[in-house]
């Protein structure tokens, strides 16, 4: 299942590395450099030795968590509702787990090419190399691979194109600003923080920006469970739906 879709990916490979790399670069841009030059002459960030390191791990989560959903979605989409190949998929004789697993892994790997740029312009911003330790990386597999299967449920439920975008404008976008990518969740009001850790990205924000910047006492240990939790109980869904869907 992966090498499928691995053979059609390697064929788009600029498009899907810069589909997922204009976002993050405005974000920079506007945030870290143009609002972040004010914010460092009145405040000294929580990591990093100014705003625009705070944000740069956030633009890392955000990348793969945007591709890795966008991408996984839109693949499924395309072959159950417009080439109609799903239903060949479905026939083989593999087991459902399989099927999953196989679409997730395209994801992540579209998450982590797209999430690879994003640290390289990271680098280049910052001259730091934080960005590269094993801490850092194992949280981005985890988060290309929780949103990733995400987008696998998705991609099987939806019936058209129009409700992809819906599920993107009231889950996907509000995540991009909610889950910690440009703040610290701790300075927020109690009701706000228990929205705010109800998401899986705030654990990617807060656990990359930790790796890149803290001390290994001051690591969130919590946040690697939590995503690989939540990537487990993705993975039992899509499995069942696998196995009972019907196209």
């Amino acid at each position: 299942m992966f090498w499928g879709d691995w053979l059609d990916l390697r064929t788009r490979l600029p498009q899907v590395v810069a589909s997922g790399l204009i976002s993050p670069i405005i974000y920079i841009v506007a945030f870290g450099l143009g609002l972040g030059s004010t914010l460092d002459a009145i405040a000294e960030p929580v990591a990093g030795q100014n705003y625009l390191q705070f944000i740069l791990p956030g633009m890392v989560a955000l990348s793969s968590m945007t591709i890795s959903f966008g991408g996984t979605t839109f693949s499924i989409c395309g072959e159950r509702l417009y080439s109609k190949t799903f239903e060949e998929v479905l026939l083989l004789p593999v087991s459902p787990m399989a099927l999953f697993l196989g679409k997730m892994l395209a994801g992540v790997v579209r998450g982590l090419m797209t999430s690879a740029t994003v640290m390289l312009v990271a680098i280049v911003a910052t001259r730091l190399w934080v960005f590269l330790n094993p801490l850092f990386l194992l949280l981005v597999v985890l988060n290309c691979a929780v949103f990733a299967g995400l987008g696998v449920i998705v991609g099987l439920n939806v019936k058209s194109l129009e409700e992809v975008s819906l599920l993107n404008n009231f889950l996907i976008v509000p995540m991009s600003f909610l889950g910690a990518t440009f703040f610290d969740p701790q300075t927020l009001p109690l009701l706000l923080k228990i929205v705010v850790y109800l998401l899986p990205l705030t654990y990617t924000s807060i656990g990359l920006r930790a790796a890149a910047y803290l001390p290994l006492s001051q690591f969130p240990w919590y946040s690697i469970p939590i995503l690989l939790l939540i990537a487990v109980l993705l993975s039992a869904i899509g499995a069942y739906k696998f196995a009972h869907q019907q196209d």
